[in-house]
């Protein structure tokens, strides 16, 4: 692995993919992250689905109304579900999954997209959680965070630009301070 910095600066958002095929171990790789990914006091409320099938992708799609569509042109998807019966803090413990699943992608030269689904809705205005449920069979005990969106990027991002950092967010010793 390269510099972490340097991950994080060339990680950025993809929404248009080739269509190739992601490699077996690739997919693989990316799941053991997952799997290695902290929760609070080790629980692991997360599951993860995989979703190659493009009939399926395309249903996925259009679960919300906005931010989804990439979905379709997606080579996988991995939705992050968590039995919220285990823990209070799924949903910290399903965000981190989820990012570090993105970061395992990046560093593999793949692109992802994160397809936030919890507390959304589609354009007649239900449940994208709930319509996300129904198209693969989650049980109701489970919530649906969010949708990771993974393949070869179409085009390559500009990486982050530091001359952006926004050093004005960091607070020494207090709210305000220095």
């Amino acid at each position: 692995m390269e510099n972490f910095l340097e991950l994080l600066k060339r990680r950025r958002s993809s929404r248009v993919f080739t269509g190739e095929p992601v490699d077996k171990d690739m997919v693989c790789n990316i799941m053991k992250a997952a799997l290695m990914s902290p929760s609070g006091h080790r629980i692991n409320p997360w599951e993860f689905i995989m979703v190659e099938d493009k009939n399926v992708l395309k249903a996925l799609s259009v679960s919300k109304e906005h931010g989804a569509s990439l979905l379709e042109g997606a080579a996988m998807a991995v939705v992050v579900i968590a039995d919220t019966g285990k823990t209070d803090v799924w949903i910290e413990d399903c965000s981190i999954a989820t990012i570090i699943m993105q970061l395992a992608a990046e560093d593999m030269g793949l692109g992802t997209c994160w397809v936030q689904i919890r507390r959304r809705s589609d354009a007649d205005g239900n449940s994208a959680e709930d319509n996300v449920r129904a198209i693969l069979g989650i049980p109701s005990n489970y919530a649906v965070l969010s949708i990771v969106a993974v393949g070869h990027k179409a085009r390559e991002a500009k990486p982050f630009d530091e001359e952006k950092m926004q050093w004005n967010k960091i607070h020494i010793g207090s709210f305000g301070g220095e």
